[in-house]
């Protein structure tokens, strides 16, 4: 009698532990642990001073990014103030390490932990506001806190800014884009660690299904008002948590930076990398990060040219152009975000050569 041998031609999973495992293979899981040893341990000695600078720029965005899509795309809160979160983390550091004289190891994490009180507090709307109303009332905790960041001088010494101390690990001085580099990226593994890890929790369950339906959720027995404003603590700890690094990564902080152009610039990394996606968020930061150099340097370019300059064309609102062109573009043709774009280009290597 003839034996037939049959192969699987799929991902069948058959308990819980496979339902929940991050990586569908051993490969994948192989790939990445290769990817980021050669990254973190080769980049950092090859590439030039200026493309360090913007790496370690889309690391701290990330990391932001990252606990922006735990809010947005996971629970479906919507936030207007995530740049402003951002800000209460690079202040609170600043404060903790030149006030309080605290190490930075402990002054990052705490100005997380401040940023989470403070997200949750400007979360408790949450509870009975929802959509437009959220976001108007997220919009009015981004000017409140830009007005308590310039007018509270005797705390944050308003226009004038602080200077932060160089950032020590034992007698290792964290002075230059390199020694940067390894701390951020550090972190941003260990926070994009964390939150794929909630997502596999019961809390990720619950965020996701506060999402999906709301009222069904809090049918089958969710307190939907805990874990909102939980959400918006874990998402607030992370701009505050990227917020510190930023802080001491440019020596000096005013209040310019934080207002509600950066938590558009937020709010785009997440729908362009793919709302609900952590490797999107990723992706997002990366996109927009080099978007905001690209159109820089083009500006510039563009107001030294003659034939610009004799039709008298204002060259400055170039950036917000062509940054909402691109959000928008990304909304019609691929609303999943660049998530989905490197999920189709991972199938057709699995699949090729056949088109199936």
């Amino acid at each position: 009698m003839r034996k037939f041998s049959f192969h699987p031609c799929g991902n069948y999973r058959e308990n819980y532990e496979q339902e929940l495992s991050i990586f569908e293979t051993d490969f994948g899981r192989v790939c990445l642990l290769v990817f980021l040893a050669l990254f973190i341990f080769i980049a950092p000695f090859v590439v030039s001073t200026y493309t360090l600078y913007i790496l370690n720029i889309i690391g701290i965005a990330a990391i932001a990014a990252v606990g922006l899509n735990i809010l947005v795309g996971y629970t479906g809160q919507i936030s207007l103030g995530h740049g402003a979160f951002f800000g209460v983390g690079a202040y609170a550091a600043a404060i903790l390490a030149t006030r309080l004289d605290i190490s930075f190891l402990l002054a990052i994490p705490m100005a997380g932990i401040i940023t989470a009180g403070v997200g949750m507090i400007f979360g408790l709307p949450s509870g009975r506001l929802k959509g437009l109303y959220l976001t108007i009332a997220t919009l009015a905790g981004q000017f409140i806190i830009e007005y308590v960041l310039i007018q509270w001088e005797s705390l944050t010494r308003g226009t004038l800014g602080i200077i932060l101390p160089t950032p020590k690990i034992l007698q290792w001085d964290i002075a230059d884009d390199r020694a940067f580099f390894f701390l951020i990226f550090a972190s941003l593994i260990l926070t994009t660690w964390f939150a794929v890890n909630i997502m596999r929790s019961k809390f990720g369950r619950a965020f996701i299904a506060i999402r999906d339906n709301d009222r069904a959720a809090e049918g089958m027995g969710i307190p939907i008002f805990k874990y909102k404003l939980l959400s918006f603590g874990i998402s607030s700890f992370y701009a505050g948590f990227a917020g510190a690094l930023w802080a001491y990564y440019m020596v000096s902080i005013t209040t310019e930076p934080f207002n509600l152009g950066l938590s558009v610039e937020f709010i785009a990394m997440v729908i362009i990398g793919g709302m609900g996606n952590i490797p999107g968020a990723v992706f997002g930061a990366t996109f927009i990060t080099l978007l905001n150099e690209f159109l820089r340097h083009l500006t510039v370019m563009l107001m030294n040219v003659d034939f610009v300059i004799s039709l008298g064309l204002n060259i400055a609102p170039l950036k917000e152009f062509v940054f909402g062109l691109a959000i928008v573009l990304f909304i019609l043709f691929e609303p999943k975000g660049l998530a989905e774009l490197w999920r189709i280009i991972r199938s057709s290597f699995r699949l090729w050569p056949f088109s199936y």
